[in-house]
C-alpha cells in the first residue's frame, strides 16, 4: 500500500507515475524481445557450428579409414573408439569427397613448414654472435652533457 493517502496526490502526479510504470513495462517488453532474438540467433549459429562439426567428424572418419585400407578394427584400436561407430560415421561420406580431403592433406604435408618470423633460428644466432663474456662495456664515460654520436 502507498504511504500517502490517495487524496493528497495530485492528478498530474498520478499521470506521471502511470506513465513511468508504462514506460518501465514497455522497456521490459523491449528487452525481453531483444533477448529472444539474440538467443534464437545464438541457437541458429550453434546449430550450424554443430552441423559443420558433425560433417567434419564424418569426413575425418572416412579419410582415416580409407588411409588405413578400411581396417576399422585397427583404427578403432588406435583411436579408442568402437569400430562400428567409425564405420557408421564414415558411411555417408562419398569416396570422391574422401579422396579430395586426402589430396588436400597430402598437398599440405608436402609444403615446407611456414616460419612464423623471419629472424634467424637460435642455433644460427648463437654461432654468429660473439659470446657475451668477450664483449666489454665501457666502465665509465665522461658526461659532458651531449649524447654520443656513435
Amino acid at each position: 500500500m502507498s504511504t500517502t493517502p490517495a487524496g493528497s496526490v495530485s492528478a498530474a502526479e498520478l499521470r506521471r507515475r502511470v506513465r513511468a510504470v508504462e514506460a518501465l513495462q514497455a522497456k521490459t517488453r523491449e528487452m525481453a524481445a531483444a533477448n529472444v532474438l539474440a538467443t534464437r540467433e545464438a541457437a541458429v549459429k550453434a546449430a550450424q557450428a554443430k552441423d559443420e562439426a558433425d560433417v567434419a567428424a564424418r569426413e575425418a572418419a572416412a579419410v582415416v579409414l580409407r588411409l588405413f585400407d578400411n581396417d576399422a578394427d585397427l583404427v578403432a584400436d588406435l583411436l579408442g573408439v568402437p569400430a562400428e561407430e567409425l564405420e557408421r560415421e564414415a558411411k555417408p561420406v562419398t569416396a570422391a569427397r574422401a579422396k579430395e580431403i586426402i589430396e588436400a592433406l597430402r598437398a599440405r604435408a608436402e609444403r615446407p613448414p611456414r616460419s612464423r618470423r623471419a629472424s634467424r633460428s637460435r642455433g644460427e644466432a648463437s654461432t654468429l654472435s660473439p659470446p657475451a663474456s668477450t664483449v666489454q662495456a665501457p666502465v665509465s664515460a665522461p658526461d659532458d652533457g651531449r649524447a654520443d654520436a656513435a
